[in-house]
């Protein structure tokens, strides 16, 4: 009889990403048209490929200190004082092996069982699996669309429990594109201050916005409560390199979630980092053509979606645009299946980023101007399709499809 053990670890919570089961489902498709995951259309830069292939062949390629090494952060430290109006001490930082690393790694050091994380509802779904993973519990608090996915701090504070230790912030937000206002910021580091909570910040999105400024929340903390994480990925399209950093309050916290990634990673790439001292101190002339292209694609899709009566966000950064078919598909699951199916286009199910997302898709602006325009015109063919035929369906049926 074969022994099975019981397992009781945290990590059997977890639930399968929507994203990646749609991802899953278009790598099968050769003809899919990839609209559903955030990867750049764009290469890592080449004055970033150049220096990393100097420094390998010149030996940087073993293990580094387990919070990166000393010459990467004293330049992240003066990035953030240049870009992010953070003066922050290199022992600070921790250089981790991507931006969900980072976050992981966070709460770890911060929770234990029973505390809670509440995060923003649109929800990237990676933050709930690290949650689980460190064995905490999870809540949310809303952002409606009527309100541009920007939440409400009296929502905010509604949402509180006694469990509550940690308020998740990510802005630009994904899947919505949404920019949070300075004040929102503010508000939240102060109710932070007010409940003693932590304030996490995933900041991957940075540096591309649009029509609005993108402020840290870590500007407004006055008491060491706020954590702010980074990424390498979305900025110098360096998503296969995993790279990110995390900005403590203090080097002793520093140490204590660089001790977790000993235990995890050892350490990040030697080989990745010396690719993010280079992205760091070089041109950033690929950051703002890249940020460029978002916009005219953003410009370009809303106006598209607009004309053909489809409701959509105007994001006001990311690269990410949401699409209203609650009308036909109030889950958007069903539709996200059928258009991959039927169109051979892939997106995102707004169910994948929790209940806020219900009724909506998620397209990526990310995935080359060619490929989105081709899948925003044959999702709008797919719904007039679907909703001529459903017209013509019997009443009965009809008002069964319909909310």
């Amino acid at each position: 009889m074969q022994y099975v053990p019981i397992s009781t670890s945290p990590a059997l919570r977890m639930t399968r990403s929507g994203i990646r089961a749609v991802m899953e489902l278009a790598l099968a498709d050769p003809e899919a048209i990839r609209l559903e995951i955030g990867e750049p259309d764009t290469p890592t830069p080449a004055h970033v490929l150049d220096a990393v292939a100097a420094d390998a062949r010149s030996g940087h390629t073993g293990y580094t200190a387990s919070g990166g090494t000393a010459e990467l952060r004293a330049a992240l430290a003066a990035k953030l004082a240049a870009a992010n109006g953070l003066v922050v001490d290199p022992e600070s930082i921790v250089v981790t092996h991507g931006a969900m690393n980072g976050i992981t790694l966070l709460l770890q050091a911060l929770l234990g069982p029973g505390d809670e994380l509440l995060l923003p509802d649109p929800e990237f779904p990676n933050w709930r699996m690290a949650a689980m993973v460190a064995g905490t519990e999870v809540g949310t608090y809303p952002a409606r669309a009527e309100d541009g996915f920007i939440p409400r701090l009296a929502d905010i504070e509604a949402s509180l429990t006694p469990a509550t230790k940690a308020i998740l912030v990510n802005s630009p937000n994904n899947p919505t594109g949404a920019v949070y206002p300075a004040e929102l910021l503010a508000g939240i580091v102060e109710l932070a201050r007010a409940h003693d909570l932590w304030v996490i910040s995933d900041e991957c999105y940075e540096a591309i916005t649009f029509d609005a400024e993108h402020v840290s929340p870590a500007r407004f903390d006055t008491d060491g409560r706020v954590l702010t994480v980074f990424s390498f990925s979305k900025t110098h399209a360096m998503t296969g390199w995993r790279l990110g950093y995390a900005v403590l309050p203090t080097a002793e916290l520093a140490e204590t979630v660089a001790q977790i990634a000993e235990a995890t990673i050892a350490c990040p790439s030697s080989i990745s980092q010396r690719a993010g001292l280079a992205a760091v101190r070089g041109s950033q002339d690929h950051v703002a053509r890249a940020v460029a292209a978002y916009r005219r694609r953003r410009d370009e899709s809303v106006a598209a979606l607009t004309a053909a009566g489809v409701r959509c966000s105007v994001p006001d950064g990311a690269f990410y645009l949401m699409v209203d078919v609650a009308e036909l598909f109030p889950d958007a699951q069903v539709l996200a299946v059928r258009l991959l199916a039927e169109e051979h286009v892939a997106v995102a199910p707004g169910e994948a980023f929790g209940a806020g997302g219900a009724g909506w898709v998620r397209l990526s602006l990310a995935s080359g101007p060619e490929a989105l325009r081709t899948g925003i015109s044959r999702l709008v063919a797919f719904l007039e399709r679907e909703r001529a035929s459903r017209e013509g369906a019997p009443a009965s049926a009809r008002g069964a499809l319909t909310v």
